[in-house]
């Protein structure tokens, strides 16, 4: 194995090479910040690179497993980014504010911890849009995130520089969060395996949940196996959190190995009223639709009704700038503008917001009555340049980003899992994913229908040119297996 295909290997592969000696912590580690210093300029993935603190764990996780590898957490020494919107004890974390850049955290978050108890060494915080309001990762005062499979193009966002950290491999799985597509869209713009799991399935703690539950921290992966570890690593009840779900028996991870079963399959390529997914998102919903069916899924149209949500949905989303508490000239134009239109919502019209929200989402959930799982397309259109929409006003932006985000939020609002998974490319070479969208709590049978599909067609061997010394695929190719 060179060392390119070590910086690309899974997670969970990386883990048992550590286990068996073949590689040591430090050597994987300074192979990563080998490779973020040489594409990190171009890239703008990594806003804190923890060069010192990485290669001193990694040095102390070396010596131990020199002396024995019994009892050892399953990633113990495998590297991982965080998203620059969690703290990192003793790091930077700026939430995308240029103001906020040499803010250093006092302790971790609680997912932090629970990454840190899983043996992962963390390399540096990943690029977020400012506040991670925005799908695509380009805050003032901070380079922008770029797609590494087309530096043109925007990797998405909030969670755009853990996407591209990972895609361009400069880490070997990501840490990321969701409040309205944060993970499943930068993971669909660069050919990964997002998953925003079930409310409560992951702490908020050491502070409380800010946006009224339709926010959760999560895993970003090259496999379904390595997304489906991570989660079970980041999952479980901190005392005090507003709702929790407990872990699944055997675990996330053992459902990669578990057949899914015939299972009813409702997908939709339009989401009503804001309008129908572009022809590329549309082709990969229905491959995958036509592979289901050849897997022996009972597969038909169908999505809930979702028209009426994106006033509420909009209201509580915007308010998380007026929670911040981030003095409005040091905001970008953006968020300004949304700051601004939060300042006339009153503590009621807020909580008249979230109670139609919640009204909302038992209609939806109402429509998993009958069907297991429900296949979208994780964003209406392909991913678009950097800077792409920067000169246009607020208000033309926020009508963008509804009729290209439309398919993420409603799930948000609900608290259901999800998950993207790859399933091709457009006519540009550029990554699509398609959404998974499970019943409440039901994460194990989205990973047992992903690693189902992952085996059918799967997708881990593609690598972006710009992040990897071996031949490529030409642009129009498409993932083994599709038409």
């Amino acid at each position: 194995m060179n060392l390119t295909d070590l910086a690309f290997a899974p997670a969970l592969e990386q883990a048992r090479l550590i286990r068996q000696r073949e590689i040591s912590p430090l050597e994987l580690v300074e192979l990563y910040l080998q490779r973020i210093e040489q594409l990190n300029g171009q890239l703008g993935s990594y806003v804190t690179v923890a060069a010192e603190q990485a290669i001193a764990e990694a040095n102390a996780k070396t010596e131990a497993i020199a002396r024995s590898t019994a009892d050892l957490p399953p990633f113990f020494g495998v590297p991982i980014s965080i998203k620059d919107l969690n703290a990192v004890a003793g790091l930077t974390c700026a939430y995308g504010v240029k103001i906020l850049k040499k803010r250093i955290a006092a302790e971790d978050d609680g997912v932090v911890t629970r990454i840190r108890q899983a043996g992962f060494i963390i390399l540096g915080k990943t690029a977020t849009s400012e506040v991670g309001t925005l799908p695509y990762t380009e805050p003032d005062g901070f380079p922008p995130a770029r797609n590494p499979w087309n530096l043109d193009y925007t990797p998405g966002g909030s969670s755009g520089g853990a996407a591209a950290a990972l895609a361009a491999g400069l880490c070997a799985i990501a840490q990321g969060s969701d409040g309205g597509g944060s993970i499943r869209g930068p993971a669909s713009c660069c050919g990964l395996v997002g998953i925003k799991p079930s409310r409560g399935r992951v702490t908020h703690a050491p502070h409380g949940d800010r946006l009224s539950g339709i926010a959760t921290s999560g895993p970003i992966g090259r496999t379904v196996a390595d997304a489906a570890a991570l989660l079970d690593a980041m999952s479980g009840y901190v005392s005090g959190d507003p709702y929790w779900l407990p872990d699944p028996v055997p675990s996330f991870l053992a459902a990669t190995q578990t057949a899914p079963g015939q299972l009813r399959i409702a997908f939709a390529t339009a989401i009503e009223p804001i309008g129908a997914a572009d022809a590329s998102c549309e082709q990969a919903v229905l491959e995958t639709v036509n592979l289901l069916q050849s897997l022996g899924h009972i597969v038909e149209p169908g999505c809930p009704d979702v028209s009426d949500l994106v006033e509420p949905f909009s209201i509580v989303w915007q308010s998380v700038l007026s929670e911040a508490g981030i003095p409005f000239i040091f905001l970008g134009k953006m968020n300004r503008w949304l700051l601004n239109r939060s300042r006339f919502d009153s503590s009621g019209k807020y909580l008249r917001a979230v109670g139609k929200m919640q009204t909302i989402a038992r209609r939806i959930v109402t429509f998993f009555d009958t069907v297991d799982v429900l296949v979208l397309p994780t964003y209406l259109h392909s991913t678009i340049r950097v800077g792409e929409w920067a000169r246009l006003r607020p208000s033309q932006t926020l009508e963008k980003i509804i009729r290209w985000v439309a398919p993420c939020p409603p799930f948000n609002a609900t608290g259901q899992p999800v998950m993207t998974i790859p399933a091709g490319f457009d006519q540009n070479g550029l990554p699509i994913g398609i959404q998974l969208i499970g019943r409440p709590a039901a994460e194990t049978t989205l990973i047992a229908l992903a690693a189902q599909i992952e085996a059918a067609k799967p997708w881990s061997q593609y690598r972006p040119p710009f992040a990897a010394e071996t031949e490529q695929p030409s642009k129009s190719i498409a993932f083994e297996g599709s038409a």
